[in-house]
């Protein structure tokens, strides 16, 4: 099996690590780095449980081969925690109780994360248009996208306190 070296940023640690060519990002995270936030779903890109963050962009890691990683950064969710200190989305998603079997939500937490990024005020359509590739078979939807409002609220309040 050909190998090739990576140096690669996860959640603010740098790696480096020699992986298999055909080795997947998201077997990378789990299998290598423990990283048991990222699931496994439909492995072909359709289901979003597997989502993280490369350099700023969410990807579906089951698609992206590790060896494209090198100088490359990731995000997780493990990632996302600072501090000890629950990410205000992580807490908007437990206080708005959008997480039933827990399956999705680390995919769906990180997707989030990247549309806030982008629509730090989003609407519900924009949250239903940048989220329609996480699917979630318990919630409905409605409480995860009542938590990306809750979130984006509470990201304004951490950033007026923080002025």
């Amino acid at each position: 099996m050909r190998t090739v070296d990576i140096e690669v940023t996860v959640n603010g640690e740098v790696y480096k690590k020699t992986v298999p060519v055909n080795q997947t990002l998201l077997r990378f995270l789990r299998e290598d780095l423990f990283l048991n936030s990222v699931k496994e779903g439909c492995d072909e890109g359709e289901c979003g449980a597997c989502t993280v963050i490369v350099d700023g962009e969410p990807v579906n890691s089951c698609l992206v081969l590790a060896a494209e990683l090198d100088g490359k950064s990731v995000l997780t969710a493990e990632g996302l925690a600072q501090d000890g200190k629950l990410h205000p989305l992580q807490e908007a998603f437990l206080e708005a109780g959008a997480v039933q079997c827990g399956y999705c939500t680390p995919g769906m937490l990180m997707s989030a994360v990247a549309l806030l990024n982008t629509y730090p005020h989003p609407t519900r359509d924009q949250i239903r248009k940048e989220m329609e590739g996480n699917i979630c078979r318990c919630t409905g939807y409605a409480r995860i996208a009542d938590a990306i409002l809750l979130a984006a609220d509470k990201m304004d309040a951490q950033k007026e306190a923080e002025a």
